[in-house]
């Protein structure tokens, strides 16, 4: 037992590094995430969302995130790169809205009391059918648009355009 002993009393045990809290750790860390993420993106809020979801991220790891020599280095990491993603996104979402052209001053179309009735029983529909409707009419989309918007064949439509118009054609004469 003596060997066991001194066996073990001269072995080198490499030192584990402990994580402090996570709680700790956000307290002092957070406030710095946001200005960075602030830096980067000029928004406040978007800023705030930045670090919060690179703390979330930190959060889900913290058992190897915490044991790291630098644990808000990493942080600061993923605040970075969400920052440039942020940018990325916004610059795309820019390019596209260039090239659709101006959007300013086009006021959302008015239902009248009539069509508001169609419109009501419309939503009473199964989801697919008045999502087709919808598409179909409102939207103003060919057989083959709404297939592609709802991630289904052209026939799938076609069947689901018929069925409501049969519901419709039902619930609107009754209502006369």
């Amino acid at each position: 037992m003596s060997d066991t002993k001194s066996a073990v009393e001269g072995a080198t045990i490499p030192f584990a590094r402990i994580p402090p809290s996570f709680e700790a750790f956000y307290v002092s860390e957070f406030p710095r995430m946001v200005d960075i993420a602030y830096a980067l993106s000029g928004s406040r809020l978007a800023a705030e969302d930045l670090a919060q979801d690179a703390m979330i991220a930190a959060h889900k790891q913290w058992d190897r995130v915490g044991t790291l020599d630098r644990p808000g280095a990493w942080v600061r990491r993923v605040v970075i790169n969400k920052a440039a993603s942020l940018y990325q996104r916004r610059k795309a979402e820019l390019r596209a809205l260039a090239r659709l052209g101006p959007v300013r001053g086009a006021l959302p179309h008015r239902l009248d009391a009539e069509s508001a009735h169609v419109w009501r029983e419309v939503r009473r529909l199964p989801a697919r059918q008045s999502e087709a409707v919808v598409l179909f009419y409102l939207g103003e989309l060919t057989v083959v648009e709404v297939a592609e918007a709802m991630g289904c064949t052209e026939n799938t439509v076609k069947a689901h355009l018929h069925q409501a118009r049969q519901k419709l054609a039902g619930r609107l004469q009754e209502g006369d």
